[in-house]
């Protein structure tokens, strides 16, 4: 990235395979989480769990670049909120969450696709001119609050904030999502699981994998596409094995 503080070292990555690594990361936590459902205490499936939390900063840290790079921001958060919506159903049905909101609890009620859009969003807002630092900390407490219910919750918007807000700085972008990170593991400690909610900081294992972006999007230029594509239908397929190995049962927190 031009501007970076980044040292890359001996490798470099691109846009196209830090989001496949992104997606395979994903693709193994569902896959478990609804084939084990619950939080299990077995050492092989908490490593499984760990290898998901490389998925999550790499989809913010590309919504921020995707943000940076757009034509058309207005045009970009209006895709996002249409898959946001098409997601939620997909998403509540891969785990067994009822799909009208908070009839079961507060934590968990929307996919992770929900705050992605708002944390677009929360970038437009950082960059109006005409408005007031404190009218701009206000819209995006308003953010938090709108978002607080979805998968990653608030923190999903904060720390693509953080990333979007201090392009360039590497070190910084990452010190502050972690910061929003160790926050959220604290809640999911408290209120969820303490042992999945010390999990979440392995967020931080994707730090040395984004250390190594080279600010190229690669080849394949279809790539942003596959992931509108293969977000929704491989958690259909996820609630398709919920319902053939538990049946209509909820299988995490907000189900």
């Amino acid at each position: 990235m031009p501007g970076s503080d980044k040292i890359r070292g001996d490798y470099e990555l691109n846009g196209n395979q830090l989001k496949s690594i992104a997606l395979a990361a994903m693709t193994v936590d569902h896959v478990v989480s609804v084939v084990y459902p619950g939080y299990p205490m077995v050492w092989w499936i908490l490593l499984l769990h760990v290898f998901g939390r490389l998925a999550a900063p790499v989809f913010w840290f590309f919504i921020a670049e995707g943000y940076h790079y757009t034509h058309n921001r207005k045009k970009y958060a209006l895709r996002l909120l249409v898959f946001a919506l098409i997601s939620h159903f997909a998403y509540n049905f891969a785990f067994g969450i009822p799909f009208i909101p908070f009839r079961t609890s507060v934590f968990n009620q929307t996919s992770v696709i929900w705050p992605l859009f708002w944390g677009v969003v929360a970038l437009m807002v950082t960059d109006l001119e005409s408005v007031k630092q404190w009218q701009k900390t206000v819209l995006i407490l308003g953010i938090c609050v709108l978002t607080f219910c979805s998968d990653w919750s608030c923190i999903a918007v904060m720390a693509i904030v953080e990333i979007g807000t201090h392009r360039g700085d590497f070190k910084r972008q990452m010190r502050g999502m972690m910061i929003y990170v160790a926050m959220y593991a604290v809640i999911y400690a408290l209120f969820i699981h303490p042992v999945y909610g010390v999990i979440q900081l392995f967020t931080a294992l994707t730090i040395p994998l984004l250390g190594c972006y080279n600010g190229e999007r690669g080849k394949r230029k279809g790539m942003k596409y596959l992931f509108y594509v293969y977000y929704p239908l491989h958690l259909v397929l996820c609630g398709v094995i919920r319902l053939m190995l538990h049946g209509d049962i909820g299988v995490m927190i907000g189900g």
